[in-house]
């Protein structure tokens, strides 16, 4: 394991712990067995260790379970429903990733107070807007999606997703809906019934 690598996971399970906030770099070092001064050889500041966190968590979430939005070209045979689901199950299994999903979950809980984290949950959540609208204006030249609205359509999308997502998490601690062991605990019957209503309303030629 590189030296970065293990500082971005002693912060990510001293975050768990304590809370974002609470961890200092002193912290990260000792949990390292470094000296302080020898963990800015490697990172400038602590807000640089979580930046660094978000990106290697997500490469590595993304590796473990070849994310991505699906190619239209590979399912020209598929409904706009099935390419939904397939693409929306590779969003889920990504952030269900075990490292992945205790960084949100921090996250989650400081975004309201802690500008980093409000940051860093835009971004994600800008990621998959930009994700979506790539594919739905793909999807619309292939008359799989109406050729109009495609910005707010996929605006939409992506937000109703997260929201429900968030609506699952919330669930989840409070204690009344099975804890996470992978994304199909994730994928709720909310989300299903919304990805089938919203083919039906979006369809292109197959439903006209």
């Amino acid at each position: 394991m590189e030296r970065k690598e293990e500082i971005i996971l002693a912060a990510l399970e001293l975050a768990s712990e304590n809370g974002l906030q609470s961890v200092s770099m002193n912290q990260i070092a000792e949990k390292i067995r470094i000296k302080a001064p020898s963990l800015y050889n490697h990172f400038k500041s602590k807000d640089e260790i979580v930046r660094a966190m978000y990106s290697y968590l997500r490469e590595q979430a993304q590796q473990n379970r070849s994310f991505g939005f699906a190619d239209p070209d590979a399912f020209a045979s598929k409904s706009l429903e099935q390419i939904l689901t397939e693409s929306l199950a590779s969003y889920l299994g990504m952030i269900a990733d075990q490292n992945m999903m205790r960084f949100f979950r921090v996250l989650y809980s400081e975004r309201s107070m802690n500008p980093l984290a409000a940051e860093i949950m835009l971004e994600e959540t800008e990621h998959m807007i930009r994700s979506t609208r790539n594919l739905f204006y793909a999807l619309a030249v292939h008359g799989k999606m109406k050729n109009e609205g495609v910005d707010t359509a996929a605006l939409t999308f992506a937000l109703t997703v997260h929201s429900l997502i968030d609506y699952q998490l919330d669930k989840m601690t409070a204690g009344k809906a099975e804890q996470l062991r992978d994304s199909d605990n994730l994928y709720t019957k909310e989300l299903m019934e919304f990805v089938r209503w919203f083919s039906v309303q979006v369809g292109g030629e197959e439903h006209e």
